[in-house]
């Protein structure tokens, strides 16, 4: 009972997480450069002034003192000349109009912030009670910021992005080599019946740690907008695949709750993640150099055999190690036929012969 319950809770907190997440790079994507809120606040830069920019979901009754009614649609130089009067300006949530100017925020002064000045403390309060989107740009140290109810972040130029960008995505290639070798060490032990947790581990480790860094790209690409197109085909190029192997993974050695393992997975931390006898603690409760054997969905699919017989071999057998050791007799009662038996058994043999001539499966 207490380890359902402990499932469940796993997985509303890594839902939300993912959520949050979501959330928030939908956000950077309206900053992108070449949209009309990131030129206008580029503008205000240049200009060296200063702005706090709200937006309007339906949260700011009681923070918010109106000031002059504007109510007029977007565009970056009315924003540039409204910031030019004291207060904030609040624009409509989809930020495509302009709803009022020289207002006054009071948030709560018991929301706790890291902030110092008082344009960026009123930001991130406002941000925070409203649960809304604040922006506030400081004229004495040339940034902005964009405060997103508890999630704060500092826009960069683009050059800066696109370097910090490209910098990443070196790390991810140099992790995918890393990858295909832990894996294809695993393929090769699959055939020859002789895994471990600990290299089940270690390839589980490589895919986690893969995803974190395409996460971290995402949030680059989204802030990016089209000029990032070159590196987010370098993103498509070195996480192909990744998903599909990962889930074939996880049903192999986790069919029993395959979701739960790789929400545990999402929910450790990096420097734990980093040692893979933490992950054969967590995820298997056993030794890292316990003898395993997956049921073999995802090593057969890498065959020619159609999906109804893998089907059929797993749930006769169930476990791969189990499937590779069946009598030709054995074989024959599950595909029905002999030429199906020798199929299998040829698709076996070009498999273990791509492996040790180190080709790709």
């Amino acid at each position: 009972m207490e380890k359902n319950k402990s499932t469940k809770k796993s997985s509303k907190t890594s839902k939300k997480k993912k959520i949050k997440e979501k959330d928030f790079i939908d956000v950077l994507k309206m900053f992108a450069p070449g949209t009309s809120i990131r030129t206008a606040l580029n503008d205000l830069l240049r200009a060296r002034m200063g702005a706090l920019i709200v937006a309007d979901n339906g949260n700011l009754e009681k923070i918010v003192e109106k000031g002059f009614r504007i109510n007029s649609k977007f565009s970056p130089q009315r924003l540039v000349e409204l910031a030019k009067m004291d207060g904030a300006i609040i624009l409509s949530g989809d930020l495509k109009k302009i709803l009022h100017a020289n207002t006054l925020l009071s948030p709560s002064s018991s929301i706790s912030t890291k902030e110092t000045g008082t344009r960026h403390k009123a930001a991130d309060r406002t941000s925070k009670q409203a649960q809304t989107l604040v922006v506030a740009v400081s004229e004495r140290k040339n940034k902005i910021t964009l405060y997103y109810k508890d999630t704060s972040y500092e826009l960069d130029e683009s050059s800066e992005i696109i370097r910090r960008a490209t910098e990443t995505l070196q790390t991810l290639e140099r992790q995918k080599e890393i990858f295909n070798d832990v894996l294809d060490n695993l393929n090769a032990l699959e055939l020859k019946r002789i895994v471990t947790i600990n290299d089940v581990s270690s390839v589980l480790q490589r895919l986690e740690i893969i995803k974190r860094i395409s996460g971290i790209i995402k949030r680059y690409l989204a802030e990016l907008g089209k000029e990032g197109m070159v590196i987010n085909m370098g993103l498509k190029e070195a996480i192909k695949n990744i998903d599909k192997e990962e889930k074939m993974l996880l049903k192999d050695y986790f069919s029993s709750n395959p979701s739960f393992a790789s929400k545990l997975l999402s929910r450790m931390d990096f420097d734990f993640l980093l040692e893979p006898m933490n992950i054969s603690r967590m995820l298997f409760e056993e030794l890292h150099d316990k003898p395993i054997s997956p049921k073999g969905k995802r090593i057969l699919n890498k065959t020619n055999l159609l999906e109804r017989h893998i089907t059929s071999l797993i749930k006769k057998f169930k476990r791969l190690d189990k499937v590779l050791l069946a009598s030709d007799e054995e074989l024959l009662e599950v595909l029905g036929n002999e030429g199906l038996v020798t199929f299998f058994k040829e698709e076996i043999y070009n498999l273990r012969e791509k492996i040790r001539m180190g080709k790709k499966i």
